[in-house]
């Protein structure tokens, strides 16, 4: 159990590490200030740097002790105090060199005097600037936890998602065409297969994603059946190892199909195209829709879950790595994608 007196030196000293590297750059120290104390003519220069040396030490932990007491946890301390800290370090070191030794007593206070304000603001800007990096460092971490889990929530409520559109569309099959029942349940498995087992990381291999995303298509292809005017442009990948976050094109490929459906036209028009240049991923999708009612915008009509959670995961995973227009014309709702490789 710790005693009152180890407590206050250990607030004082801080770790024993911090001892050990005082130590270490006390000898440099001791060189530097013996040459200026003989330089200055002071009488038994070793003794007066050896002391100049002892306190200046101690006037760094003094100066990082008294700084702990202004210092809130809860903040980080303003640039203006650490410049303000700088300029008078600097001024005290140029006060030094300036400043005559010999002389009257007032002179000789003066010529003290910087001597002792350079290690207790030495020793306080060391502090803070330490304490700034460390809670800016507790910030990121923090961050970056909320961040991830965030986007795991996100991520676990896609198979859902998907899998209530499906069932609903299911539904509606069921009953006017039950024959396209069966495929359709198996396609359905091989998806959904997928979006649980194969989708924890963060990033999977864009190959596998393209392998769903045609599993997906070719459901639709089953549900929707003649109506359906499909034109996809799949780019061969310009290597294998290209990573994807999961999940993420098929939303804007669900919404085509599921909003292309609902108009009254005889054929439905989707058009689905991926390709990649440079270091980047260009994805596109394009779909017919019926004719808004006075008033209504479709974009934020088309704007549900799907489209919020990629919005967030895109500002998760491809910080300023990723461009998302959605353009509205002439019948047709378009979105275009860039993600940058990863």
């Amino acid at each position: 159990m710790s005693t009152p007196q180890s407590h206050w030196l250990t607030s004082f000293f801080g770790k024993q590490l911090y001892i050990y590297l005082s130590l270490l750059f006390s000898v440099p120290l001791f060189l530097m200030i013996e040459v200026y104390v003989r330089n200055v003519g002071i009488h038994e220069d070793e003794a007066t740097a050896s002391a100049i040396t002892f306190l200046f030490i101690v006037g760094v932990f003094a100066g990082r002790y008294l700084s702990q007491l202004w210092i809130s946890p809860n903040k980080t301390i303003d640039n203006e105090y650490i410049i303000a800290m700088i300029l008078l370090i600097i001024g005290c070191i140029i006060a030094v060199f300036v400043l005559p030794f010999q002389g009257n007593r007032l002179i000789k206070f003066l010529f003290w005097i910087p001597l002792v304000f350079i290690p207790l603001l030495l020793g306080g800007l060391i502090k803070v600037v330490r304490h700034n990096v460390q809670f800016q460092l507790r910030e990121a971490q923090t961050s970056a936890a909320h961040s991830k889990s965030e986007l795991q929530l996100l991520q676990s409520q896609l198979s859902p998602h998907f899998l209530f559109n499906t069932l609903n569309n299911l539904y509606g099959l069921s009953i006017t065409q039950h024959e396209k029942i069966p495929p359709l349940l198996l396609k359905l498995a091989d998806l959904l297969r997928y979006s649980v087992y194969d989708t924890k990381e963060v990033f999977v291999p864009l190959k596998d994603e393209l392998t769903y995303i045609n599993n997906y298509i070719d459901f639709e292809k089953i549900r929707i059946g003649e109506r359906l005017m499909l034109t996809s442009a799949f780019e061969s990948l310009s290597r294998p190892d290209i990573k994807i976050a999961p999940m993420l094109l098929i939303v804007f490929i669900e919404n085509a199909f599921k909003h292309s459906k609902n108009t009254a036209d005889e054929h439905i028009f989707v058009e689905i195209t991926l390709k990649t240049w440079a270091d980047s991923i260009l994805f596109s999708v394009k779909n017919s829709f019926g004719v808004p009612q006075e008033g209504e915008n479709m974009i934020d009509k088309h704007s549900g879950f799907g489209l919020v959670s990629i919005r967030k995961r895109l500002e998760l995973l491809y910080p300023n790595e990723h461009e998302l227009r959605i353009e509205e014309a002439e019948g047709f709702y378009q979105i275009m994608l860039r993600l940058k490789m990863k």
